[in-house]
């Protein structure tokens, strides 16, 4: 098979091309320049000043926020100082009830407390407990009343649940009062058996 001279004035033009070709190829695919660097996208500048703006204010806010927080905390702080304490719901069952026994002794006469009925531990909301104190006191009315004005003066935390009264002597004007009292300690002095009951206070 021979080839035509067109043929060959072909492949005299094509080896110089497809040489120039091979030459172009090995020079441009070097180890650096295969890799394609993506530069990220610039925001404008409205975008960064609103950004910026956004920042100061959460900043100015932060000053704020933490003079709200120390001022709370301050409060619960002063307020859970009401607590009755103790280490065991038992031993703060125990200074609830040396409390209603002071307030007796600062009345004018001095009341004396004749029977104590210890209640039932309970949970009060989710972060308190609530121990209670039941006892039964020989006074007058007028007596009474005092003595429960000057129990809610007092620093402890405590309410009154429920005031029954006996009947009255007929020559002294006495009658003997049952007072339950209640008084706030910490959830952590509440037994696991009480939480687990259900018993979560009113």
């Amino acid at each position: 098979m021979t080839l035509q001279s067109r043929d060959r004035r072909a492949l005299m033009i094509l080896a110089p091309v497809l040489l120039a070709a091979l030459v172009y190829w090995l020079s441009s695919s070097s180890p650096g320049s295969g890799s394609v660097k993506i530069s990220a996208p610039v925001d404008s500048v409205d975008k960064a000043e609103k950004r910026l703006a956004i920042l100061k204010n959460t900043a100015a806010t932060l000053a704020g926020r933490e003079a709200v927080l120390k001022l709370a905390s301050a409060e619960l702080a002063a307020r859970e100082k009401g607590l009755i304490p103790g280490d065991t719901a038992e031993q703060a069952q125990a200074q609830l009830l040396q409390v209603l026994k002071r307030v007796g002794r600062e009345q004018a006469p001095p009341l004396e407390i004749r029977q104590v009925e210890l209640g039932q531990t309970t949970g009060y909301g989710d972060a308190y407990g609530r121990v209670t104190v039941s006892v039964t006191i020989d006074c007058r009315i007028d007596e009474m009343v005092n003595y429960l004005a000057t129990l809610s003066a007092q620093p402890e935390i405590t309410a009154t649940d429920e005031i029954r009264f006996g009947a009255s002597h007929p020559k002294q004007k006495n009658m003997p009062v049952r007072v339950t009292v209640s008084g706030i300690i910490a959830r952590r002095l509440v037994p696991e058996t009480m939480l687990k009951k259900g018993f979560t206070g009113l």
